[in-house]
This record gives structure tokens, sequence and C-alpha cells, in this order.
């Protein structure tokens, strides 16, 4: 997998790993271009913290920043990089699909066998 994948999906699961983030993005997903002061009238988080997760958001590519009316900036998702880090997930589903489907074979073909810990206990109270 080339290592510019790997960059691009290693910087938006580091953005996703924020619960206010992910906040963010569903924001705008859901309601569209908006600027930190409108996120902050939607979201529980200061308006201050909400521009330094932008800017978190804006360095991993998920949000755009376009200038608006009077100075005000607006934030656009894009989607591109999630596409990238969606295509990396994909290639390491892959390469477990074969390895766990075989363990799965090799569990399924052992012999019952009871769990000591599982198992229920004769009249004696053993197992």
């Amino acid at each position: 997998m080339p290592p510019d994948v790997e960059a691009v999906a290693e910087q938006v699961f580091i953005a996703l790993a924020d619960p206010s983030r992910r906040a963010l993005l569903a924001a705008l997903a859901a309601h569209g271009p908006a600027t930190a002061t409108d996120l902050a009238t939607r979201l529980p988080i200061t308006r201050q913290a909400i521009a330094k997760h932008l800017a978190l958001l804006a360095d991993a590519g998920l949000v755009t920043a376009e200038p608006g009316e009077r100075r005000r900036v607006r934030y656009r998702l894009r989607s591109t990089p999630m596409q990238v880090a969606q295509q990396f997930l994909a290639a390491m589903a892959r390469d477990w699909d074969g390895p766990l489907a075989a363990l799965g074979k090799h569990l399924d073909d052992l012999p019952d066998t009871p769990d000591p810990d599982t198992a229920p206990l004769d009249r004696r109270g053993s197992a």
C-alpha cells in the first residue's frame, strides 16, 4: 500500500478519534457548510474549542475553509480523505479475510470438548 495512503488514513483516524470532532463532522454533514460560530450554537462545545478542532480537521483534509461574507470563514466537508481511509480499511480487511476464515474452519473442525469452567456440575459438585 502506498505510504501516502497510509499517511492520509492515519490523519483521518486521528481526527475521528475525538468525539467532539466526530460531532463537528456530523453537524457539517447534516446542515452543510457552517462557521465556527454557527457550529458553537449547535454543539455543546465552546467556539474556541471548535476552532481548534476545525484546524485539526482541516489539517487532515476532512474540511476545507472557504471565505464567507464579512470575513467569516465557512467550513465544508471533504470526502476524499474519508474515501482513502475506507480504501485502507478495505485492503486491511481483505488481508484478514483469508486467515480469519482459516481460523474459523480450524475451530469448527475441533472436536467438541466441554469447558471445565462452564461444564455443568454432577451430583457430587464436581465437573
